[in-house]
């Protein structure tokens, strides 16, 4: 076989309506399509078997992790070209379901039998192998969002190591949106952006000296050491992640902190200490759900004071036409993060609204979140032999593509993340905020 590379190229235009924007090369070395592009490089035949089986993103998901596809040029070109394929409506309206997907399985229609068979000669005789270990399996057991699944889940993306995200986040160790207050051209750094956020929250929380902070989800720590050492607060940071616990009370000790920080391995639900004066929430909500959201924003009002705020940062989707077809994306659900759920902002002020909260401010921050992916991917990029030897192949291959793949999404407004601020206002309704508008002190 000396031309698959022409024969998988013609089928791709059978199955999806459209040639490939970008060039393929084959195992067979053959290569076609236009010049001067990223070329999609099929490198084993297995690829193929792993489609006729699984065929949409599960399959495609499977191939790329285990390293039987690959990009070979400018990663984000390849995809930016892919997109009309892959994820985007034409008129620029909401997302849909990927069309390459639902392109791939309608491969089981008798009326594309001649493509099924020339898709599994190309593929050659056997089974698919099994799934790459970097797939959620643990993860999966159980009813969505009970306490032991949404440990696994956490477990799962965060437990990969912390020597791994330091190469990936930098020294700030924080992985949610940065905030950029100049321009890249400026020479700000991911650390002075990430600094900006942490500071940003702290002032629209509007902390105070000996002040009780809860952070939700707090990661490696980095929240509720700022807001410690800068603004005097006493704080508890919760996480579902051993690693991540234990790496934040080292750099809390190390920081001469431990009598105003406490790190926990807990979950939100399980906490019985408030009332505390503010609660930030910093990337967390994604992971709650939509069945359990409603009880997240009344277990979070419950543990405020009368008058304490919620900053609530959360990655939200935009609104689907009919909201009972929306699709989770099975690449993010299996790789990435297991059970994650993204709602509309919309959606999450309500909720938080219905809680008992009065909702103060939303500020959209989405082109921030793709300028921070840009950066992971460039440190795991610089740093990618020794990421792999810290994880695998396929767990480096996985954070490549999720970030790459989700900076486009937040640069086509595909995705963005927005800071709620929300009040418990007291009875008699004075807030404690301030008349002007965002001077988050008063």
């Amino acid at each position: 076989m000396a031309d698959a590379a022409q024969r998988l190229a013609a089928l791709a235009e059978e199955v999806l309506g459209a040639p490939l924007p970008i060039r393929i090369r084959a195992w067979d070395h053959s290569e076609t399509g236009p010049p001067h592009t990223p070329v999609l490089v099929v490198r084993r035949r297995r690829a193929l078997r792993r489609l006729l089986w699984k065929p949409g993103e599960l399959g495609l998901a499977r191939a790329w992790v285990a390293g039987d596809l690959d990009v070979e040029g400018d990663l984000y070109d390849a995809l930016d070209r892919l997109a009309g394929l892959l994820w985007e409506r034409g008129d620029g309206s909401a997302p849909r379901r990927s069309k390459a997907a639902a392109a791939l399985k309608a491969l089981r229609d008798p009326a594309l039998r001649s493509a099924v068979r020339t898709l599994a000669g190309l593929a050659g005789p056997g089974l698919p192998p099994p799934p790459p270990r970097e797939e959620a399996r643990g993860a999966r057991r159980g009813p969505l969002h009970t306490l032991r699944r949404d440990k696994e889940a956490i477990s799962h993306h965060y437990d990969v190591g912390n020597d791994f995200y330091e190469l990936v986040l930098g020294p700030s160790m924080v992985y949610s949106c940065a905030y950029w207050e100049g321009t890249e051209a400026d020479g700000a750094t991911l650390e002075d952006a990430q600094r900006a956020k942490l500071d940003l929250v702290c002032r629209k929380l509007a902390l105070r000296p000996g002040q009780r902070l809860l952070d939700v989800g707090c990661g490696w720590g980095s929240m509720v050491l700022h807001a410690a050492r800068e603004y005097g607060v006493r704080a508890v940071g919760i996480t579902l992640s051993q690693e991540q616990a234990a790496y934040a009370r080292k750099r809390v000790a190390d920081a001469g902190l431990t009598d105003r920080v406490e790190i926990r391995v807990q979950d939100y639900r399980e906490i019985a200490d408030g009332p505390y004066d503010a609660i930030s929430s910093i990337g967390m909500a994604e992971h709650v759900g939509s069945a359990r959201y409603a009880e997240y924003a009344a277990d979070l009002y419950a543990l405020l004071k009368p008058g304490g705020r919620l900053l609530n940062h959360q990655i939200a989707r935009r609104p689907e036409p009919d909201e009972e077809a929306y699709h989770v994306d099975e690449f993010i659900d299996r790789y990435v993060f297991p059970d994650g759920e993204l709602a509309p902002v919309g959606r999450t002020v309500t909720q938080l609204e219905e809680a008992g909260f009065e909702v103060r401010d939303v500020e959209a921050i989405r082109e921030h979140y793709a300028l921070t992916l840009r950066r992971w991917v460039a440190n795991l990029e610089a740093h990618w032999k020794q990421a792999v030897r810290l994880t695998s192949p396929g767990r480096a291959r996985v954070w490549r593509l999720y970030m790459a793949a989700s900076a486009l999404s937040f640069e086509r407004n595909r995705i963005g993340v927005n800071q709620v601020l929300a009040v418990r206002t007291p009875e008699g309704g004075a807030s404690g905020m301030p008349l002007r508008a965002r001077d988050w002190r008063g």
